[in-house]
């Protein structure tokens, strides 16, 4: 299918149960009008240029990063932005799946919108990848490889059986998550320092990771001295301490979700010696790793615990 055969002024919507996937680059003067709105929503994510979307009520500006989604059900019109030059963007057409919903809902602007903005500038590479993961695995007949993701030739696929329905779906909710998990960063507590909040999330993320002093002062563009009196006056902890009591946190996370050996949940933890990470997780849970996996409720049921790779 080309591109000559979806809605320029338009106002049809592919039928509900379809996954159709494209990017436009759309003059000024594009515009869509769906008085009934669509039986599908409609992820739209811009590259370039400005559009403006409106449903119901509610309107949004689209720029460059901006993932904005159409619920169904309700009227709704979108074009290139009066002034603009162009709108550069991917959009999709399907059956979102239920778990973006809670995923979108911070960013419901009113009448089923959802602005998702402003998302990183270091994600957009990763985001636009997905789309155009999703533009091939729209493509996949279901036997052999996937397609490859290739030039804009193919602006528009449309994902006809289930294989390539549930592969171009996994790759747009790729896009949908990375775009609602950075777009909307709280604001950190008064008084404390972004560097340090920073230090801690990359603490938090990997603390398996060789973090040191040095490592963590250099992410965060801070001398190793100057960090670790930051950290330590403002969270009452030195970063090393900190780190250990991640370590622990996550080791004891393993221990209750898994059946991996206590070693290996030691080096999956940071701890390069068993016999030191025994000693200090004892000191800290009052029990010895084994003993604590043996008293602690599974998570999920015995079927849920992974079993050793």
């Amino acid at each position: 299918m080309g591109a000559d055969g979806l809605p320029e002024t338009a106002d049809p919507a592919p039928p509900p149960g379809l996954v159709v996937v494209g990017r436009f680059d759309q003059p000024p003067g594009y515009s869509v009008n769906r008085p009934s709105g669509t039986d599908s929503w409609l992820f739209t994510w811009t590259t370039g240029g400005h559009g403006h979307l409106s449903q119901g009520t509610a309107e949004t500006r689209a720029s460059t990063g901006d993932l904005v989604v159409l619920a169904p059900g309700t009227r709704h019109r979108y074009g290139t932005r009066p002034g603009a030059s162009h709108w550069q963007f991917w959009w999709a057409h399907c059956q979102a799946r239920p778990t973006w919903q809670s995923w979108l809902r911070p960013y419901d602007t009113g009448d089923g919108l959802y602005a998702v903005s402003p998302t990183p500038d270091a994600l957009h590479d990763r985001v636009g990848a997905a789309f155009r993961r999703m533009l091939a695995d729209a493509r996949w007949t279901g036997t052999g490889a996937p397609p490859g993701t290739r030039g804009e030739a193919d602006r528009v696929a449309v994902a006809h059986g289930s294989a390539a329905r549930e592969l171009a779906l996994c790759a747009l909710e790729e896009a949908v998550l990375l775009t609602a998990a950075t777009a909307c960063t709280p604001s950190p507590p008064p008084g404390v320092d972004p560097r340090v909040r920073r230090a801690e999330a990359l603490i938090a993320a990997d603390p398996g990771a060789p973090h040191t002093v040095r490592s963590l002062a250099g992410q965060v563009a801070l001398s190793p001295s100057r960090f670790a009196h930051l950290f330590t006056q403002q969270l009452g902890v030195s970063p090393m301490r900190a780190l250990r009591e991640a370590r622990l946190r996550h080791a004891a996370r393993l221990l209750e979700g898994t059946d991996l050996s206590v070693e290996r949940i030691a080096a999956a933890s940071g701890f390069v010696s068993p016999f030191h990470f025994n000693r200090v997780f004892r000191e800290r849970y009052g029990t010895p790793p084994g003993a604590y996996r043996a008293n602690a409720p599974m998570v999920g049921g015995a079927d849920q615990r992974g079993g050793e790779a």
